[in-house]
């Protein structure tokens, strides 16, 4: 027993002083730890408080930026300012001086529909009330055949052709200083027709309007033709505008308005140069009836 307390004492039953001096280290290394662990919890509450604040703080700058957006869009809804305008051709910008009419009725003959006939004038009265529309889609709905449509076609194209070139096209007063005027006022300005490509350019040679206007479309470039939403739709995304609201249509049918309210044009104008007239063109959406397409430069500058 003795022994054994002089193993762990002096000898005497009393602590050996280096065996003090051991326990006291440890203890005092042991708060130490302890003292430098609450501090470092201290120091980590301290950064995670920091940098909770941090991302509060960018969430208000995310905040303040989409809010930002958001004031430039409605700036931008309160301006209203029409950047791409849509024109029709024959009858809105074209003089039309009843070349649809003379070429339908020399196709209809050449397709068997005797002139005169009830056919032939209920036939042509459908061709009236469709102006505006793909003439391969009238020829559908007339013939209901499609072979026959296809030719009822070619030969309407080849009879305007014709026409055209005996000198039957020609632009309809102040349209073409209209064009310029919109343009000036840095707008786009696009020319959409129901003709074949064929036509279209037949026009435009006649005309010589190559390079007047941005962009022209027929419903073969644009996937359908009115009273769907197609072409307009497609001048906004081939001359890179940026909102529908921001489009202004003109035309000469009740197609066309219908068109420009389909495709969320914000100017919806009808002109009395061409196949409707004013109460066609209202019952089919138009938010403006314009004597012709010369007056259309001013109202869009007035908006």
């Amino acid at each position: 027993m003795n022994g054994a307390m002089r193993d762990r004492t002096g000898g005497d039953g009393s602590d050996d002083g280096d065996g003090v001096k051991d326990r006291k280290g440890i203890r005092k290394g042991i708060r130490k730890g302890m003292e430098n662990m609450d501090a470092n919890r201290s120091d980590g509450l301290r950064t995670g408080e920091k940098r909770t604040g941090e991302k509060k703080a960018g969430d208000r700058r995310g905040d303040d930026s989409r809010m930002d957006d958001k004031r430039d869009d409605r700036r931008d809804d309160a301006d209203g300012r029409i950047e791409l305008v849509v024109l029709d051709m024959a009858g809105t910008t074209v003089a039309d001086r009843g070349l649809v009419e003379q070429a339908f009725a020399v196709a209809a003959e050449r397709c068997g529909v005797i002139p005169g006939s009830d056919d032939h004038e209920a036939k042509l009265d459908y061709v009236r009330r469709t102006m505006g529309e793909s003439k391969i889609s009238v020829f559908r709905e007339l013939f209901g055949d499609e072979g026959l449509a296809q030719r009822a076609n070619r030969e309407f194209e080849n009879a305007y052709h014709d026409l055209i070139d005996a000198g039957g096209c020609a632009p309809l007063p102040g349209a073409v200083e209209a064009i310029e005027r919109l343009r000036a006022g840095g707008r786009k300005v696009v020319l959409t027709t129901g003709f074949s490509r064929a036509t279209r350019d037949r026009v435009l040679d006649a005309l010589d309007w190559h390079g007047l206007v941005d962009l022209t479309l027929c419903p073969a470039d644009a996937g359908r033709g009115r009273p769907y939403p197609d072409m307009v739709l497609h001048a906004l995304l081939r001359t890179g505008g940026r909102d529908v609201r921001r489009i202004a249509v003109a035309g000469d049918t009740g197609y066309d308005m219908l068109t420009g309210r389909r495709a969320g044009a914000s100017v919806v104008a009808g002109v009395l140069t061409g196949a409707h007239g004013k109460g066609r063109l209202a019952e089919s959406g138009a938010t403006h009836v314009l004597g012709s397409v010369a007056e259309l430069p001013a109202l869009l500058e007035s908006r």
